[in-house]
């Protein structure tokens, strides 16, 4: 993209003052701004730390549709980015933004890369971080998929349902964990077994906060709702910590209706034939008049 005029006849002068800054906006909407400059620096409300350990390799960037490539080094330090963050997945597709900045007069700065975090590597005390522009969404499906099941997720803006209604979450203490992925709770003697099977725990406080984990599966027995979720959150959760649960939908057509009375939003096919229907042949004895298969 075009350098602004002032910072381009700075860069002519031949005796330049810039350095790099990189703001990261985690998915759980901390924002992180860091410099490889020796001071920090302060523009568009945001304060880039000096000394964080943070560079960039060069940009490879293109005017066509191929993905851009960077990678952003650091050192793992409990005043920016740590390691325990990373393993909890808080950087997971924060998005990122690179500037080169006239240190002297911040005004004169350019955006070079705008974009994403994808994999990250640890080694020893340092972490690589793999740099994805925008262009990157262009691999992503797009459109709708023709199927029985529902598409949507339960409660985003296609399903339309509102999960803080009566009924169908609840934010309580975890009162025990094992292997970091089985929760019991006595206070959700209110809902029926499996109700919360497929659906979500988003936690409150403690060391997992904002993390999200999806259920597997939910017991009900003897007063005790067991829940084992898929997979251990990034971050230890402890017995205390608060969690909010949501009710599961397993995507039928029959639970959107019975469970959610939310039908008219069901964003599946549930006429589609099923594969015996479309492979299905004429056979003798069969009443072969053209008519429907399903009469």
């Amino acid at each position: 993209m075009p350098l602004p005029m002032d910072l381009k006849a700075h860069l002519d002068t031949g005796a330049t003052t810039v350095c790099r800054c990189w703001a990261l906006t985690r998915s759980d909407g901390a924002l992180l701004g860091f410099t490889d400059h020796d001071r920090d620096l302060t523009f568009d409300g945001m304060i880039f730390v000096a000394d964080s350990g943070m560079s960039a390799r060069a940009l490879e960037q293109t005017t066509g549709l191929s993905v851009d490539n960077s990678e952003a080094l650091g050192i793992l330090s409990s005043s920016s980015v740590t390691e325990a963050d990373i393993r909890a997945g808080r950087y997971d597709g924060a998005q990122v933004r690179t500037w080169l900045v006239n240190w002297a007069d911040v005004e004169q700065r350019a955006l070079l890369f705008a974009g994403s975090i994808g994999e990250i590597r640890r080694f020893g005390n340092a972490f690589q971080a793999e740099l994805r522009g925008l262009s990157e969404m262009l691999n992503q499906p797009q459109g709708r998929v023709y199927q029985k099941a529902c598409a949507a997720v339960l409660g985003d803006a296609a399903c339309g349902f509102d999960l803080d209604q009566a009924g169908y979450s609840a934010t309580v203490p975890v009162e025990t964990v094992s292997e970091g992925k089985f929760l019991r709770f006595t206070s959700l003697g209110g809902f029926a077994d499996r109700w919360f099977e497929k659906g979500r725990v988003v936690v409150q406080d403690g060391l997992a906060e904002g993390l999200v984990a999806l259920v597997k599966n939910d017991r009900f027995e003897n007063g005790v709702h067991t829940v084992e979720l898929w997979e251990a959150p990034g971050a230890e959760l402890a017995p205390g910590d608060q969690v909010r649960i949501e009710a599961g939908c397993d995507r039928r057509a029959e639970t959107c209706r019975v469970k959610f009375n939310n039908i008219l939003n069901f964003q599946g096919f549930p006429g589609i034939p099923g594969e015996d229907w479309l492979m299905s042949v004429p056979r003798r004895g069969d009443l072969n008049d053209g008519g429907s298969l399903g009469s």
